[in-house]
């Protein structure tokens, strides 16, 4: 199974990098494959180190809720 993860763009490189961040960790991500331009404040959903889509914050912000409550739920079964 693969995972994509919504981040926030916090810096973009004239290298075609981009600086992005979720659940607090900052990685660099490669905007290669994506179309359109991205800006600082922007949302894309990265997978293995690429930016693969561009996404409105309302659904980057409540894939992310859904995430950590999935996150919780795994914490609370893995301590009985």
């Amino acid at each position: 199974m693969c995972l994509s993860v919504p981040s926030k763009v916090v810096e973009v490189r004239e290298d075609n990098t981009a600086v992005v961040e979720a659940f607090g960790v900052k990685r660099v991500v490669s905007l290669d494959l994506l179309q359109e331009e991205v800006s600082v404040g922007d949302w894309v959903l990265v997978h293995v180190g690429f930016a693969i889509q561009k996404l409105q914050e309302e659904y980057a912000l409540e894939s992310l809720r859904l995430f950590e409550e999935l996150l919780e739920e795994e914490d609370e079964s893995s301590a009985l």
